[in-house]
């Protein structure tokens, strides 16, 4: 699986639009967990890491950030600024969010519950993890 752009649903209303998102629905999982970053400081990146295992599902619910995501041979930057559009991450991918406008809230759904054992935070054990 390649991470990939999800438009979610939009309902429209004079007194303010309102998107959601369900498991197996828009995304291709059961949603396991659900947390948000925000009053990240200027110049500041989140992430720093791959998961072996869990896909997720980022949002930027307020504001924009860019993800960037490294499978080990190639880096591809998405920019999130609307909160009804996501991206999926498959597992394997190195990720990078940075580049976060005044205000922004980053929203992550997850496959799997939290688990140290899914995060490889070393790049060089990464690498080791990519490589043929």
């Amino acid at each position: 699986m390649q991470p990939q752009y999800i438009d979610l649903p939009k309902i429209c209303d004079p007194r303010g639009n309102l998107t959601f998102v369900q498991g197996h629905d828009q995304v291709p999982f059961d949603i396991a967990r659900a947390y948000w970053t925000y009053d990240v400081p200027g110049g500041e990146e989140r992430g720093g890491h791959a998961h072996r295992v869990s896909q997720e599902l980022i949002i930027a619910v307020g504001g924009s950030f860019d993800v960037k995501l490294f499978d080990g041979k190639n880096t591809v930057t998405y920019t999130l600024n609307r909160p009804y559009r996501g991206l999926l991450v498959p597992p394997g991918y190195w990720r990078v969010l940075d580049n976060f406008s005044s205000g922004s809230v980053c929203l992550v759904l997850t496959s799997t519950a939290y688990s140290e054992d899914d995060y490889i935070r070393d790049y060089n054990e990464f690498l080791s993890t990519t490589r043929p």
